[in-house]
């Protein structure tokens, strides 16, 4: 664990805490500053080739209406992140037996206007998803710029969480959650820590 790149004031044992008592976290200047630029520039190069979002067996919906660019395994798109999901993966798997296998990763645009209504990542168990994380990518945010993941935790309780820049938010994939409307351009990296190996 010791090779993810957390701020010293963020504990691996505060993170665990959370995810038992709460079912999320939240991780703030998780990279240094040039690799979250890397990771931000790179998405932002390759914004002609995202597609508009769906939310299954490529069925679009009106509850959402981002845009996604996936990213595969073997993919040099967002290396750096996906190692830290793996390492995530080995220490939720030791401390939470959760038998996370695999990372399915997207990178997300939600442009001025666009939203993800209320659902869960995996509703009644009907996939592998186990624990859904965001890393916000885009350099500046503002709060009345909208775009927040509100989020209802384990005891039922709604918690209005910012897209702050560098910030990782990792939470149980059976919440209840929503993105509000952004008001400016918002970029992140969504996955998920899955325990199936069959992607999308």
């Amino acid at each position: 664990m010791d090779a993810i790149l957390l701020p010293e004031s963020c504990h691996v044992d505060q993170i665990l805490n959370d995810l038992d008592q709460h079912g999320f976290t939240i991780i703030d200047k998780v990279y240094p500053p040039d690799i979250h630029t890397e990771l931000r520039t790179t998405c932002s190069n390759n914004l002609n080739y995202f597609r508009e979002a769906a939310i299954q067996n490529g069925v679009v919906s009106h509850i959402r209406s981002d845009h996604i660019l996936w990213i595969k395994d073997d993919s040099e798109f967002a290396k750096a992140h996906l190692q830290l999901l793996d390492a995530v993966s080995i220490c939720l798997n030791q401390h939470f037996y959760l038998g996370i296998q695999t990372v399915e990763a997207h990178f997300a645009c939600y442009n001025s206007g666009e939203f993800y209504a209320l659902h869960r990542d995996n509703p009644q168990q009907k996939n592998d998803r186990v624990i859904s994380s965001v890393f916000y990518l885009h350099q500046h945010w503002q709060p009345d710029w909208g775009g927040q993941l509100r989020l209802q935790d384990k005891n039922q309780l709604w918690h209005t969480i910012q897209p702050d820049p560098n910030r990782l938010v990792l939470f149980q994939s059976d919440l209840l959650h929503e993105v509000l409307e952004a008001k400016q351009q918002r970029l992140s990296i969504t996955a998920w820590l899955r325990s199936g190996t069959q992607l999308w």
